[in-house]
């Protein structure tokens, strides 16, 4: 199966709802930051598999972040909160999502 931003965004969004509704109570409240997900390409850039995984991760919804070695989508949950644990709670879950699909991802966070 082949993971698509919708999937992964869904995966996020449960995780982040349930985080949210459950630990929080439904309230945006505590600490404010930002969270993502990043994926470490596996080929190098210039090679016929590089380029082919550059394209599924963009066609994903992933970017090249600020290094220009990893892929990264921010707010992968799409939640419209600032409480950095409920998005964390979001990237940690596309994380493991696309660890299980063989990707080299991680989640990672800031405060704000």
């Amino acid at each position: 199966m082949t993971l698509t931003e919708q999937t992964i965004q869904q995966t996020a969004r449960a995780a982040a709802e349930k985080f949210f509704n459950e630990r929080l109570g439904g309230k945006d409240r505590l600490m404010c930051g930002f969270a993502w997900v990043n994926v470490t390409p596996k080929h190098k850039g210039n090679t016929k598999l590089g380029k082919a995984e550059r394209v599924e991760l963009r066609n994903m919804g992933f970017e090249l972040d600020w290094t220009g070695k990893e892929f990264q989508m921010w707010n992968p949950s799409k939640m419209n909160v600032q409480n950095v644990d409920t998005l964390y709670e979001g990237a940690l879950a596309a994380a493991a999502l696309l660890k299980e699909h063989g990707y080299q991802a991680h989640a990672g966070s800031r405060l704000d």
